[in-house]
C-alpha cells in the first residue's frame, strides 16, 4: 500500500483519469465536473510535494526528480486547460445558433491550448516566451505566405459561419451557375449536392467572393415562371380561363399563394401568356416545369387552341390548327388511343371501345363519383380538371388531380374494387365513358391485352401508393391484376408454369 502514497504513482493515476474522462465521457456536465475534481486533486498533490507549477524554479538534485517535476508541471497546465475548455463547452451557448456557438467555442479552446503550451515552455523548460514569440513571428510570416490559400479559406469560413448567408439543407445558386443543396460546411470548404446528385466542393474563399442566391430563405418555397405564346383563335379572357384551368391540374404547384396567369404582349395573331406559381422547394423546379408543359399541351389540344412561335425576323409562324377532326368518332378515337393501356390496339379494335362511348358534362364543384363506389365504366377526362380526395373523419386528403387524357373508374370496371376517394370537378369537366361491353369485346378478340392492362394499372397504383403511403407493391402484382381481369370478363387463364 506504500506505492499509493508515492507522488509519481498519484501523478500517473490523475493523468490517466484526465485522458479517460476526455476520451470516453459524452456528457458535457460530467466532463466538466470530473475535470474540475481531477484538477483540484492534482493541485493538492503538487502543493503537498512542494511543486509550484507556475514557478520557473528548477530542481537539479537528481535527473529522475527533475523529469518528474517537469512532467508534473506540464500535466498541471494541461489539466487546467482541459478544465477550462470543458467549462467553455458547457456554459458558452448561443441560443438558436449552434454553428456560431461551436465556432466561438473552438476559437476560445484554441486560445486556451496555446496559452497552456506557452506556459509549459516558460515554466517547465524555462525558455523566455518573448524571445520565442519574436522568433516565431518570422516563421509565421513564412508559413502565412506558404499557406495563403488555405488561410484565406479558413478566414472566409469564419466569416461565412458568422454571417450565415446559408445553412445546411439550403439550396443556393452562385453567379457562376453552380447550384445545389448544402450538405456540409466546414473551415475549409462547403459541400453541395446538385440536381444530378453529384457532390460539388467549393472553397470558402471562392464562395465568399461570389454573388450568392439562397433559394431556401426566408422559406423553402420557390417561385417558378413559364411563358408561352398562343394563337388568338379565342378572346384573351377565354385563353386566360383555359390557363387558369391548366394550373389547377398541377400536382406540384402550391395552392397558397395561388398560381397566377398574366396576359402579356399581343399582336394580330398571338398573345403571350405568363404563368407564375410556387413549389415546396427548389429541388422540385424541374419536375414542376415538366409537369406544367405537359398539362399545357394536353389542355390546349383538348380546347382546340394552338401554340405560336417567333423566328429571328419576328415573323410569326402559325402552327397548323390543332383540330382532332370534325366527326365525334375521330375525337373519341384520338382520346382513347392516348391511354397507355390501349396504345397497342389496332384501329378496328379501337372501334369496339368507341362505338357505345357516352359523354357527360359536370359543372364546377360537382361530384363525379362518390368514395367507395365500384364504377361500372371507365371514365376518361376530355376537358377540365378533377380532384380525387379521400375523406378521413373530418379531414380531406388529396390523392390526385386529373386532367385531359387521365382516366378513373378502372378499379371497379377491371378489378372489381372500390374507388379510394370521391372525385370532384375543379372546373367544368367533360368525361367520356367506356362501357364494360366495349372492353369485353376487345378482350375477347385479344385476351393477351389483359396482361398489358394489368402492367399499366399496377404501375399506376404503385405510383399513387408511393405518393400517399410511401409503399411499393410486389413485382408479381401485374400478374395478379391481369388474373382478376380475366376472371371478371370470363377469359381463358394462361398456363404460367
Amino acid at each position: 500500500m506504500v506505492y499509493i502514497l508515492d507522488p509519481i504513482f498519484q501523478l500517473l493515476v490523475l493523468a490517466g483519469a484526465f485522458a479517460a474522462v476526455h476520451l470516453l465521457a459524452s456528457s458535457k456536465s460530467f466532463i466538466f465536473i470530473a475535470h474540475t475534481v481531477l484538477f483540484a486533486s492534482l493541485t493538492a498533490v503538487l502543493i503537498a510535494q512542494g511543486i509550484e507549477p507556475y514557478s520557473t524554479a528548477q530542481h537539479p538534485d537528481g535527473t529522475w526528480k527533475t523529469v518528474f517535476y517537469g512532467a508534473a508541471k506540464a500535466t498541471w497546465w494541461i489539466g487546467g486547460a482541459l478544465m477550462l475548455v470543458s467549462s467553455v463547452r458547457l456554459f458558452l451557448i448561443f441560443e438558436g445558433r449552434p454553428r456560431e456557438g461551436r465556432l466561438v467555442q473552438d476559437l476560445i479552446a484554441g486560445l486556451i491550448y496555446i496559452g497552456a503550451s506557452l506556459s509549459i515552455i516558460a515554466y517547465v523548460f524555462n525558455v523566455p516566451v518573448g524571445t520565442l514569440i519574436a522568433t516565431s513571428g518570422v516563421v509565421a510570416v513564412i508559413l502565412g505566405l506558404a499557406l495563403q490559400s488555405t488561410l484565406s479559406d479558413v478566414f472566409s469560413g469564419v466569416a461565412l459561419n458568422l454571417g450565415r448567408p446559408y445553412s445546411v439543407g439550403d439550396w443556393i445558386v452562385l453567379d457562376t451557375g453552380v447550384q445545389g443543396r448544402v450538405v456540409e460546411t466546414n473551415w475549409r470548404a462547403t459541400h453541395l449536392l446538385n440536381a444530378t446528385n453529384d457532390l460539388v466542393v467549393i472553397p470558402n474563399s471562392a464562395l465568399a467572393k461570389s454573388l450568392l442566391v439562397n433559394q431556401s430563405s426566408p422559406d423553402e418555397t420557390h417561385g417558378v415562371t413559364l411563358s408561352v405564346r398562343v394563337l388568338t383563335t379565342r378572346t384573351p379572357m377565354q385563353i386566360q380561363q383555359v390557363f387558369d384551368t391548366i394550373l389547377l391540374g398541377g400536382k406540384r404547384a402550391l395552392r397558397d399563394p395561388p398560381p397566377l396567369v398574366t396576359l402579356g404582349e399581343m399582336d394580330g395573331q398571338s398573345i403571350i401568356v405568363e404563368l407564375a406559381f410556387r413549389v415546396a422547394d427548389a429541388g422540385q423546379i424541374i419536375a414542376a416545369k415538366n409537369e406544367t408543359l405537359d398539362l399545357i399541351f394536353r389542355h390546349l389540344r383538348a380546347e382546340g387552341l394552338d401554340l405560336a412561335t417567333n423566328v429571328l425576323s419576328n415573323d410569326l409562324i402559325q402552327v397548323a390548327p390543332n383540330k382532332l377532326g370534325n366527326a365525334n368518332t375521330t375525337v373519341h378515337h384520338e382520346l382513347i388511343r392516348a391511354l397507355p393501356m390501349f396504345a397497342a390496339l389496332a384501329d378496328d379494335e379501337l372501334k369496339f371501345l368507341t362505338e357505345d362511348l357516352s359523354k357527360r358534362n359536370y359543372p364546377r364543384g360537382a361530384e363525379i363519383m362518390p368514395q367507395g363506389k365500384k364504377s361500372p365504366t371507365l371514365m376518361v377526362i376530355a376537358q377540365g380538371v378533377a380532384v380525387v380526395e379521400r375523406e378521413s373523419g373530418d379531414a380531406k386528403i388529396e390523392l390526385n388531380r386529373l386532367s385531359p387524357g387521365d382516366f378513373f373508374g378502372e378499379r371497379g370496371l377491371l378489378m372489381g374494387a372500390e374507388e379510394p376517394g370521391f372525385i370532384r370537378a375543379l372546373s367544368p369537366v367533360t368525361v367520356y365513358e367506356i362501357s364494360s361491353n366495349g372492353i369485353a369485346r376487345v378482350l375477347r378478340e385479344r385476351a393477351d391485352l389483359a396482361d398489358e392492362i394489368g402492367a399499366t394499372l399496377a404501375a399506376r397504383l404503385n405510383a399513387e401508393a408511393a405518393l400517399s403511403e410511401g409503399t411499393v407493391f410486389p413485382a408479381h402484382r401485374p400478374l395478379t391484376i391481369a388474373h382478376r381481369i380475366r376472371q371478371l370478363f370470363q377469359l381463358h387463364q394462361p398456363d404460367r408454369r
